[in-house]
């Protein structure tokens, strides 16, 4: 197999790395800063730097991860160089991306995956282990490059989970932007209320609550600005969840609405359950672009991970049998769900 990185940071890094250390990967990696690639090659994240875009050429995947306002050129020079190869990125928002970027061999993707330090000398092989990492089909999608990359995230160790692209930053929005907004809030408003006093001695909810305040300027205004849309329907729906609990200090049941917020935060970060090996689901389906795209998005869209597939197209090439494995808890709403596409599944 050979990788191809466009941007050798942390993530590129950790990738080529687990890439070489779990898959006998070839990397080969292009940064526009030398230095970077002097750095990767000394750690073992890349078998070769290029000097060009052109010596990507050849690569099974190629996979962009640079900054988010560069990632459509980036995906778009990558799909044109590389026709023969599925081309992902790993930025956190997705729906622009993807509207920009028209080529069926281009798969979004984002890995759950990160850490405090930056650059690809904190690049770690063991970093996407047990990771959620969403991809984007989209209904034109070869069945074949999706199980390709589907394939390679599972065995750099992450979770491959089908999402769609609206769907994805609207998840994000509410569980990753919207934190970092209102950690950025906080401080701002504990630093007026103190009015320029040392902060006296506090509790562990200040320091847990505002962790992610100030994180990386240049890379949260991108995020930011990327996924505008949906973060400003949760800034607005926080608004007025903010009014409702003001109106509550007033007349209103708090020991309620505080054990409410107890449950369901318990219900939002409860941790799956191991449930046993998983279950082989074989779905026949016609041999067209998007039928595994829209199997995969409709177990994505109700919770349920594919730790694993296959494609065995019949000998007519007309027809084929897509082989899913998921948690046995998971198996009979599967096969509802493939089945209510018209597939049957068992």
């Amino acid at each position: 197999m050979r990788v191809a990185l466009l941007g050798v940071g942390l993530i590129g890094g950790s990738i080529g790395l687990a890439a070489r250390q779990r898959l006998g990967a070839h990397v080969v990696g292009w940064n526009r800063t030398p230095a970077a690639l002097d750095t990767a090659l000394a750690c073992g994240a890349i078998d070769e730097a290029a000097t060009s875009l052109d010596e990507l050429a050849g690569a099974d995947i190629a996979i962009a991860s640079v900054s988010v306002d560069a990632l459509a050129d980036a995906v778009r020079d990558l799909c044109d160089r590389l026709p023969a190869a599925v081309v992902t990125d790993v930025g956190s928002t997705k729906q622009a991306l993807v509207g920009a970027v028209d080529r069926t061999h281009f798969i979004g993707g984002h890995p759950l995956a990160g850490a405090e330090s930056t650059g690809v000398a904190h690049a770690r092989a063991d970093l996407f282990l047990g990771a959620t990492w969403y991809l984007t089909p989209s209904q034109r999608t070869p069945g074949v490059l999706y199980e390709r990359l589907a394939h390679f995230v599972a065995g750099l160790g992450a979770v491959p989970t089908a999402i769609g692209a609206a769907d994805h930053d609207r998840l994000m929005a509410a569980v990753s932007h919207l934190p970092h907004v209102v950690a950025n809030l906080l401080v701002a408003q504990v630093a007026e209320a103190l009015g320029g006093e040392t902060l006296p001695a506090t509790g562990p909810s200040f320091r847990d609550a505002t962790r992610v305040a100030g994180a990386n300027p240049a890379l949260w205004e991108q995020i930011y600005r990327a996924n505008r849309t949906a973060l400003g329907i949760q800034i607005d729906e926080l608004v007025d969840r903010l009014r409702e609990v003001r109106q509550l200090l007033e007349d209103g049941d708090l020991a309620a609405w505080q054990e409410r917020s107890a449950r369901q935060r318990a219900a939002l970060l409860e941790v799956a359950r191991d449930g046993g090996p998983a279950r082989e689901i074989r779905v026949p389906v016609p041999n067209r672009p998007g039928v595994v795209a829209q199997v995969a998005l409709a177990l994505g869209r109700a919770g349920i991970n594919i730790t694993d597939m296959s494609l065995a197209p019949e000998a007519d090439n007309r027809t084929g049998v897509v082989a899913l494995w998921v948690q046995p808890a998971d198996a009979r709403r599967a096969i509802e769900l493939i089945s209510g596409l018209g597939y049957p599944a068992a």
